[in-house]
């Protein structure tokens, strides 16, 4: 009997995080949720806090074995880079006290491994997590690129188990 393994994909922002839950039963992958938190207007800090929030929500509702994140990318502005890891920083921290084993891969590793290139487009990722997972509709660009991470973490889970290496950034097991 193949085991099933839930993989919560995370693609963090101070104003958009999303959020998508695979299953994996071997290696065939089967949506189960996806969707954005929306950040309110205000203060920064009430921007995360809910981020925080809400991403203990979800956990705490589709109780994943591990969550898959997309890492911090160099951009142009600093200041913009320090946001976005200010906001993964509250998405990680909401997943602490389910004692989840936490991997992140860099976005043009979650492009390459689900379209083909790492330079794909927004489009390109939602047309083929759309086309893997069989959906009837398309998720919004940061719900389809969390699910994106899920299938990313999903197909790779395997190899890095029979190599013994990975990206794990935390460790529960």
């Amino acid at each position: 009997m193949t085991e099933r393994r839930r993989i919560l994909g995370i693609d963090p922002g101070s104003r958009l995080t999303g959020f998508g839950v695979v299953d994996f039963e071997g290696d065939t992958p089967c949506y189960v949720a996806s969707g954005t938190v929306e950040s309110i207007d205000g203060a920064f800090a009430d921007r995360l806090r809910q981020i925080f929030e809400s991403v203990g929500g979800i956990v705490d509702e589709f109780r994943p074995d591990m969550v898959a994140i997309e890492s911090v990318f160099m951009h142009k502005n600093a200041g913009s880079a320090l946001k976005l890891g200010h906001a993964r920083s509250a998405a990680l921290c909401a997943t602490f006290e389910y004692n989840i084993d936490l991997f992140e891969y860099a976005p043009r590793e979650i492009k390459q491994a689900v379209v083909g290139t790492g330079a794909a487009t927004k489009e390109q990722v939602q047309h083929m997590v759309v086309s893997i997972l069989k959906l009837a509709g398309t998720p919004a660009p940061d719900a389809a690129d969390a699910l994106a991470a899920a299938l990313c973490h999903g197909n790779q889970r395997r190899m890095h188990a029979q190599l013994g290496t990975g990206n794990a950034i935390a460790s529960s097991r």
